[in-house]
């Protein structure tokens, strides 16, 4: 029987990490980094990618590079997938965590603007899965999709209430598609011995809003715990999905909102 620790090692394995230099995405690339994995840090910008790769392998001392993708680019994707090859031989777990979205109300989104949400929310996530599927096939290797809590819920029109602070309607279609594709790669893959699950953070303001105490303490009565979520909330989720820890866990939504949709 193994222990935890070695249940939990991650030592040998290559992990890809979408938008992995960003506020949440760099606590996930920590996670896998910590436990051993070598990782790869994607997203449209070099610069940050490369730094983020460079304080990883500083840090925990495995490999980590660097590289653009355009996850709405089927090319950019392609070109990624080869450069793993050639750098590592192999992908073991896969983190599609990059998504983008406009600020809009119901009443202002148009039509240009819902396709641009579904484009970076959505199909991006079916375009990244499925150039790396013939590599996750040989490594038997995991998925893990960062959906939303709001993919479950409504968000509450009252919280948000300034136009600033929006949450567009195509964000939370978009990462329920999210959840349920997800539940659909599990089945059709799993004869290839590959997990796939998602993780539903909620809430985690960051930037302009943190300066707001009436939105931040309305925000965060929404949860049971009292309090909005920290980058490190989501180690747990991603360390249990991504090692052996979850080996017989697949199909799986982990919402980590502090108990936000149950009430």
């Amino acid at each position: 029987m193994k222990t935890l620790k070695e249940l939990a090692n991650l030592k040998g394995k290559t992990a890809l990490i979408t938008a992995g230099g960003g506020y949440l995405g760099m606590s996930m690339s920590e996670c896998v980094a910590e436990l051993g994995a070598n990782v790869i840090v994607a997203s449209r910008n070099k610069t940050k990618c490369e730094e983020s790769a460079k304080y990883l392998q500083d840090t925990f001392g495995i490999k980590a590079i660097g590289e653009v993708v355009d996850i709405t680019d089927t090319k950019s994707i392609e070109s990624l997938a080869n450069t793993i090859e050639q750098e590592f031989g192999e992908l073991d777990i896969l983190i599609s965590n990059a998504a983008q979205r406009k600020k809009n109300t119901l009443e202002s989104i148009d039509k240009e603007d819902w396709l641009f949400d579904m484009e970076h929310c959505l199909n991006g996530v079916f375009y990244l899965i499925k150039a790396f599927i013939p590599i996750l096939k040989q490594s038997k290797g995991c998925i893990i999709n960062i959906a939303s809590m709001y993919g479950h819920i409504a968000p509450d029109y009252r919280i948000y209430n300034r136009n600033c602070y929006t949450n567009p309607p195509s964000y939370g279609a978009a990462k329920a598609g999210v959840i349920q594709f997800s539940k659909y790669l599990a089945s059709f893959l799993s004869p290839y011995g590959i997990r796939v699950n998602s993780i539903s953070p909620g809430a985690f303001p960051y930037g302009f809003t943190n300066d707001d105490e009436e939105f931040m303490q309305n925000l965060s009565s929404k949860a049971m715990l009292n309090r909005i979520g920290e980058p490190d909330d989501l180690k747990g989720a991603v360390m249990l999905l991504a090692s052996d820890l979850g080996k017989f866990i697949t199909a799986q939504n982990i919402c980590v909102d502090g108990g936000w949709k149950e009430w």
